[in-house]
């Protein structure tokens, strides 16, 4: 089983806290499009198994695409690989770009999974974040594309946010529940520095939420979302029984994948690429049929480390046979002392060779994962 990743470098403008790669210029878009389906091409060997679980459109913002554009990417991936007839084929998008009539285009091209970011329900947050749409059109957004017959959609939230209050962090939950979206992603804000939040931090404008507080926000995150019956499958996804990401729950099983557009990765298990970031050189080096990209050969210990990042996160926890026959390494040898102090705090508890987080332990998630890395 594998999937690909088609990355758009695209935005209509700039989010405060984003440091995703994009342009707000679509002077290239059609050029753009067309060196995907380029790279697309090129690599179609890069997958030992060529049969695609899933096909995912991130940014960026793909939905600023057309409904052509996107047909063109997806008739170039049926064409070079082997697509499942139970493929997940999931678009990322604003909910500004999103009406009736565009949502049952993307359900003819065979989209079935949508990923709104909405990110907040607050209109002041919203202009904080210097999103492009408002708490209406969000609303809006969602309910048009379940009428559309997209019932597979997951919506983006974000918490630990500087004057959130857990009142309006209370509200953004009652709104995603009230429209019963199966799926919810929601992530503490991070501060990085490339960013305009990033900019206002180094002036001292801007103060990132304290921990303790941002505890208080995550457990009421999972406190809410686990009483409304959603299952907390990892840290920051949320969803009702059948509804995980495919996608993203193959990146935490560590699943082979291709990732096409600038400043995208790929993993087959023993390396990892990275696409250049720069959307004319990538245009470019494609159409002289290059790629131009770096390749990370992985140590052993780098295997064993990305292994227990992922896995930890998730519901399944480390699967420490699985960490021992692939990689060689005995956590319960190596980590004796550190996993008899957590198990004895309550953080976390091993069962049938699996360690898992518990809800403790899932605040301190972090820490944890700084203890138990070689």
């Amino acid at each position: 089983m594998s999937g690909i990743y088609i990355h758009i470098p695209y935005c209509k403008q700039a989010c405060h806290y984003c440091d995703f790669h994009f342009s707000t210029s679509l002077q290239n878009k059609q050029q753009m499009v067309d060196a995907l389906s380029q790279e697309l091409k090129l690599r179609k060997d890069y997958l030992a198994d060529p049969l695609i679980q899933t096909l995912y459109f991130g940014g960026g913002t793909p939905s600023i695409l057309s409904t052509s554009e996107l047909a063109q990417l997806i008739e170039t991936s049926r064409e070079e690989f082997v697509l499942s007839e139970n493929l997940e084929l999931t678009l990322e998008a604003n909910p500004d770009d999103l009406n009736l009539t565009k949502l049952h285009e993307l359900k003819s091209l065979g989209i079935n999974r949508l990923s709104i970011g909405i990110q907040s329900f607050d209109d002041a947050l919203l202009k904080y974040f210097n999103r492009s749409h408002d708490r209406r059109t969000a609303i809006q957004a969602v309910r048009d594309a379940r009428e559309a017959g997209i019932d597979n959609i997951s919506i983006d939230l974000i918490f630990g946010v500087p004057n959130q209050s857990l009142e309006m962090l209370a509200d953004d939950l009652r709104q995603a529940l009230s429209l019963e979206t199966p799926h919810i992603s929601i992530y503490g804000l991070t501060i990085e520095e490339k960013t305009v939040f990033g900019k206002w931090h180094k002036q001292n404008k801007l103060t990132p939420i304290d921990e303790d507080l941002a505890s208080e926000h995550l457990s009421l995150i999972m406190t809410t979302l686990e009483t409304a019956g959603y299952v907390q499958y990892e840290i920051s996804n949320f969803c009702k029984p059948d509804y995980q990401s495919r996608h993203n729950s193959s990146y935490w099983a560590g699943t082979h994948y291709l990732g096409i557009g600038p400043a995208a990765h790929s993993y087959n298990g023993s390396s990892r690429q990275y696409n250049i970031s720069h959307n004319n050189k990538y245009i470019q080096a494609i159409h002289a049929h290059q790629l131009n990209h770096e390749i990370e050969v992985l140590t052993q210990d780098e295997k064993i480390t990305e292994m227990i990042l992922t896995q930890i996160r998730t519901i399944a926890g480390i699967d420490m046979m699985e960490l021992k026959s692939q990689l060689g390494y005995d956590m319960i040898h190596e980590k004796k002392k550190e996993l008899s102090q957590l198990t004895q705090s309550g953080l976390l508890s091993i069962q049938n060779d699996r360690l898992i987080l518990s809800k403790k332990g899932k605040l301190l998630g972090d820490y944890i994962t700084e203890l138990l890395i070689p």
